[in-house]
């Protein structure tokens, strides 16, 4: 197996904090006085929004906004991923396993990783970012992925046309700062099936290869996480074992170490 150099871990790293940004959603309302049992993922998927050949791209937008659960996924309260995590190294067939820990609420979100190599821990609480890691930053994880798509009918943001790819359709949404999200989703259920984002002038891109429905929210079961280097393009493959989302969370599940 190719061994990770330092260089390639950091860059990763801030690869798949960036992606779990795809997950985080705005906190509507507060969250149950009393832990939520464990979602199971229900058989028959929500009506899939009409979207035809000539359909706007803010008409496209919000067929994948329905798709991906309306309003209750723009009110989803948490989420949390537990699983196994691969990576791989530009060029190489072999990856490295580890197992993961996801957690988002809101624009907060903690992550943790565990492989032979390395250990590391993310978090962002909204305002402030930590990594266990040295010379690693977090970039704005309310910016970028599935949390754009959630405000895509809000003021300051744009909806704009890409060129369409195979059997998918493309949107682009911007933010009045100029972050941008493309858009990839199915041209016949609007389900989202990748978005990209560029990013200190690197190409990201997140996969979804299975989803599942949780409380009327699509939840991405496996997923692969690609990140375009100048030695070549590296992926992390992540599949998820345990999911449950609109949980209680101790008041420390984003408490930032030493602060």
């Amino acid at each position: 197996m190719k061994i990770l150099t330092p260089t390639y871990t950091r860059v990763l790293l801030v690869f798949l904090l960036a992606a779990t940004a795809a997950h985080a959603q705005q906190a509507q309302t507060k969250a149950p006085d009393k832990p939520a049992a464990a979602s199971s993922a229900k058989a028959t998927a929500s009506p899939a929004p009409v979207i035809t050949a000539e359909s706007t791209p803010l008409e496209l937008a919000r067929a994948a906004f329905q798709a991906q659960g309306g309003e209750k996924f723009r009110q989803l309260k948490n989420m949390v991923l537990i699983g196994a995590v691969d990576m791989y190294s530009p060029g190489s067939t072999q990856s490295l396993t580890g197992k993961f820990g996801l957690i988002f609420a809101g624009e907060r979100m903690r992550m943790n990783i565990q492989t032979p190599l390395f250990q590391l821990e993310g978090i962002f609480d909204g305002e402030r970012s930590y990594v266990s890691m040295p010379r690693v930053t977090l970039p704005p994880m309310n910016k970028y992925g599935l949390p754009t798509l959630a405000k895509f009918d809000q003021t300051g943001y744009t909806v704009t046309a890409l060129p369409d790819k195979k059997k998918q359709r493309a949107f682009r949404i911007t933010d009045i700062d100029g972050h941008a999200t493309d858009f990839y989703i199915d041209a016949t259920t609007a389900r989202l099936v990748r978005f990209e984002v560029t990013f200190n002038d690197l190409l990201f891109s997140v996969e979804n290869t299975k989803v599942q429905e949780f409380e009327g929210v699509l939840v991405p079961v496996n997923s692969t996480w690609r990140i375009d280097l100048p030695t070549g393009p590296a992926y992390a493959e992540f599949h998820a074992k345990e999911i449950k989302v609109n949980q209680t969370l101790p008041a420390d599940a984003f408490a930032i170490p030493g602060q």
